[in-house]
C-alpha cells in the first residue's frame, strides 16, 4: 500500500512537472505567434479605426510597454517622485500604444517568418526573423529582444530593424527633449500628450 501510493506520488510529481514546463512559450514560437496574430487583423475587412483597436489588444497581450517605458527614460528616471514615474508610464502607455497601431495599421498584411532563436540568459532571448520581400518593399531583418524572466508569459522589450534597436532610438529622441529644455521632465511630458492628442 505505502510502495503505491509512493508510486502514485512519483506519476504525480512528474505529471504536475511535465504540464507546468508545457505550459511555458519558446520565445520563437511567441513571436511568431504574435506576428501571425498581427498580420490575421491586418488581412481582414475591416476598417483601419478597427485594425488599430486590434492592434492595441496585441500589444497589450505581448510587449512589455511599461518596461520600454522606463528604460528610455535613461538616467532621467533616478529624479523623478513617485508621482512623476505613475504620470510618465500612463502617458508612455498611450504614446506607444497609438504610435505601434496607428504605424501597423499602414501595412497590408506583412508577411514575417521566425528564423531562429538565441537565448542571451536567463531573462533575455533574440529571435530572429525576417518581413519577407514584395514587388513594393525589399526584405527586412528583424530581431526581437524577448524578456523570458516569467517563461510563461514571455513579453517583447525591443525590436531591431537592420540593426537598429527602436528602444535606444526612442531613448536618445526622449533624452534630446529633456536635455533641450534644461533637463525639464515636464517638457517630455508636453510632447507626449501633444502626440496622443493629436
Amino acid at each position: 500500500m505505502i510502495i503505491n501510493k509512493v508510486k502514485y506520488l512519483i506519476v504525480f510529481i512528474f505529471f504536475f512537472t511535465f504540464i507546468t514546463k508545457s505550459h511555458s512559450l519558446e520565445p520563437n514560437i511567441f513571436v511568431q505567434s504574435t506576428v501571425n496574430r498581427a498580420s490575421q487583423i491586418l488581412s481582414e475587412n475591416t476598417s483601419k479605426e478597427t485594425k488599430i483597436e486590434e492592434l492595441k489588444k496585441v500589444a497589450l497581450d505581448t510587449v512589455d510597454i511599461r518596461g520600454i517605458g522606463f528604460y528610455t527614460l535613461g538616467k532621467f528616471r533616478k529624479n523623478l517622485s513617485d508621482e512623476q514615474k505613475q504620470n510618465y508610464s500612463e502617458l508612455f502607455k498611450e504614446y506607444f500604444l497609438k504610435s505601434f497601431s496607428s504605424r501597423l495599421a499602414e501595412y497590408s498584411n506583412p508577411k514575417i517568418d521566425v528564423q531562429s532563436q538565441e537565448k542571451l540568459s536567463d531573462t533575455y532571448t533574440i529571435v530572429s526573423s525576417i518581413l519577407v520581400a514584395t514587388s513594393e518593399r525589399p526584405e527586412v531583418k528583424i530581431q526581437w529582444r524577448v524578456y523570458t524572466k516569467d517563461p510563461d508569459k514571455p513579453l517583447i522589450r525591443d525590436l531591431i530593424i537592420e540593426g537598429l534597436s527602436l528602444a535606444r532610438t526612442q531613448k536618445e529622441e526622449f533624452s534630446s527633449i529633456i536635455q533641450s529644455n534644461d533637463g525639464d521632465i515636464q517638457a517630455l511630458f508636453s510632447s507626449l500628450k501633444k502626440f496622443i492628442n493629436n
